[in-house]
């Protein structure tokens, strides 16, 4: 037994194939992993729970719990914010269990336990980037199974990986984080997904079909960011429109701003919103990544708000 660090990374989340009821599959999403932020959780052999972070603890006594050791001593050595659409949820509990199963000499079966750590109970992205990187796409969960609430806790099983591709190393995201408020989570993001899936029309589901199919596994397949970059773009404008009465719009503000002057910068080939944001992505290149960072930031003063600009890579392995 000993003292184990895991580094687990950011995801972007492109969005959703389908919230209609009147489709055989629900859910189904599109995401890919970044280099940066990242957080690191490391754990040591103990006879019971340490942890200052009230999140991680919870984590760290449901992990101890799962894999049957006394305890651990666990520490938050780096994070990014919680609940920006980044996925720093999904990572912190599976950082959390591998480090602990680690310490203790025990293997954790990640995609198996992350159920019963409250995770993959809708997309399938956070569990896939940190099993291996990469482009994923998954194959979400039947319909007749989940309908407008999820089962309880642990009842679920994380969606399959339907399709994964390595990100091209000259892509690069940008990454404009707008100082405004946490998007929902919890109970609220629960209520949230029950209305627009009870509301969701399948009409967008049958476009964003085709819009997977025939734009965005080419363009990854063939690795063009511009191509790319303006399918997923897509793919973010046809989720909205189901959750329009949800986030006050298409995108939820001030994302719509900032998307908008994205799209209208040449350095950025497709802008949307990850996940219930307030995060804003665009996709690049590495000979445009200077000018996109200065894009980003430009979004940002036009909009009227501060924020954290970054451009990173895309990451085509797990945790370390």
């Amino acid at each position: 037994m000993s003292r184990t660090s895991v580094t687990a990374h950011a995801r972007l989340h492109f969005g959703f194939c389908n919230l209609s009821l009147a489709r055989e599959r629900l859910y189904g999403s599109l995401g890919v992993a970044l280099d940066r932020p990242s957080v690191t959780v490391t754990a040591s052999p103990a006879d019971a729970v340490d942890c200052d972070h009230p999140t991680v603890r919870k984590y760290a006594e449901r992990a101890v719990d799962l894999l049957g050791v006394a305890g651990a001593d666990v520490t938050v050595e780096s994070a990014f914010p919680r609940h920006v659409g980044l996925g720093s949820g999904t990572q912190f509990a599976l950082a959390t269990l591998v480090a602990v199963a680690r310490a203790h000499d025990r293997h954790a079966d990640v995609r198996a336990c992350a159920p019963d750590l409250g995770r993959g109970g809708r997309s399938g992205v956070g569990v896939a980037t940190f099993e291996d990187g990469g482009f994923v796409l998954d194959a979400g969960h039947p319909t007749a199974r989940f309908t407008t609430d999820r089962p309880a806790v642990g009842q679920w099983s994380v969606p399959p990986v339907a399709a994964r591709h390595p990100i091209p190393e000259d892509w690069r995201f940008l990454v404009v984080v707008p100082e405004a408020p946490a998007g929902p989570s919890g109970d609220a993001e629960d209520r949230s997904m029950r209305s627009a899936v009870e509301s969701a029309s399948p009409e967008p589901s049958d476009r964003l079909a085709g819009v997977v199919l025939r734009r965005v596994l080419p363009a990854i397949t063939e690795g063009s960011a511009e191509r790319f970059g303006a399918a997923v773009a897509a793919v973010g404008r046809l989720n909205g429109s189901w959750y329009a009465d949800e986030q006050g719009g298409v995108y939820r503000p001030p994302a719509g701003e900032l998307v908008a002057a994205l799209d209208d910068d040449p350095a950025v080939y497709g802008a949307g919103q990850s996940s219930w944001g307030p995060s804003v992505y665009g996709v690049t290149d590495a000979d445009r990544a200077a000018a996109a960072r200065a894009a980003g930031r430009a979004a940002l003063d036009a909009a009227g708000v501060d924020g954290r600009v970054l451009v990173v890579e895309g990451r085509n392995r797990g945790a370390d």
